[in-house]
């Protein structure tokens, strides 16, 4: 059987899209999506890339997804899933580009520094 691997990232989730031609099937960790995401903006994220480019009912996707949170991990699917929508079909590419689905989004949790409470906040300044 045919598939497509990808990977997507997003803050600290890393997600492993194996997308394969089908009915529509969503699983992710293997329970559904709907019963994984929890959350309607969440789903709404990851159909995105495949509502755009109309394979909704026409793909199987079966995501292996770790780390973060729920919104960080439903960002990497969704890149995930834009990833391997590309090497299912390399025409899509300019319409997934141009929506910002192939971007990654760069932006991480700051590290917490020595000496301080948190990463930027500092204690309070005692003069004497």
């Amino acid at each position: 059987m045919q598939y497509f691997d990808a990977i997507g990232r997003r803050k600290n989730a890393i997600a492993r899209v194996r997308l394969t031609p089908g009915t529509g099937k969503r699983l992710a960790n293997k329970r559904t999506m709907k019963n994984y995401l929890s959350r309607e903006t969440l789903e709404m994220i990851v159909e995105q890339p495949l509502a755009l480019v109309g394979l909704s009912d026409k793909v199987d996707i079966n995501v292996n997804v770790t780390g973060g949170g729920l919104s960080g991990q439903a960002g990497a699917i969704r890149l995930g899933i834009s990833r391997a929508l590309i090497k299912y079909d390399e025409e899509l590419r300019s319409s997934l580009k141009q929506k910002g689905f192939l971007t990654r989004d760069p932006r991480m949790v700051e590290r917490k520094k020595p000496g301080q409470p948190k990463a930027r906040k500092r204690f309070q300044f005692s003069k004497r």
